[in-house]
């Protein structure tokens, strides 16, 4: 296990102006079935200094094996390398509306629109997109999140 520094600190502290490489993760999790390790590529996003986990509308075996299995692993994999125990919380109505917004804005910008088909509308991501909030086992991470989002 890598110790919590800086540098994993900057590298969780991305925003608007961040390369998509930043923004994407590695995430083990565990089968809701078979209770297998499973580890996917996804992006993670800030918002109001938390990190969440969301994705296109439809089912996705990530979110039902968080929803079954809440602890998973949370892998820095660019600028830096760090494997982060953490906990998958749902979100209510509320913070749920604020957080789909900000992704929906970063991703409908034209340098990072161009990574997906067509532009993202809010309706069918709210309807129909998984997200959870990250909650980190590390207590300066969840310090970190909590002061900046004061």
């Amino acid at each position: 296990m890598n110790s919590v520094d800086d540098s994993v600190l900057r590298a969780l502290a991305i925003g608007p102006e961040s390369s998509p490489a930043q923004h994407t993760i590695d995430i083990t999790t565990t089968g809701a079935r078979t209770g297998v390790p499973r580890r996917i590529e996804i992006w993670f996003h800030r918002v109001d200094g938390l990190r969440y986990l969301t994705g296109m509308p439809g089912r996705r075996g990530w979110y039902a094996n968080l929803r079954a299995h809440p602890r998973f692993a949370v892998h820095l994999k660019n600028a830096v390398v760090a494997d982060l125990p953490a906990t998958a919380v749902p979100v209510g109505e509320p913070t749920r509306r604020r957080v789909i917004a900000e992704v929906l804005d970063l991703r409908n910008r034209p340098g990072m629109a161009a990574r997906v088909a067509r532009r993202q509308k809010f309706d069918e991501w709210f309807e129909g997109s998984p997200l959870v909030e990250i909650v980190f086992d590390d207590e300066r991470l969840r310090t970190a999140s909590s002061r900046r989002s004061a």
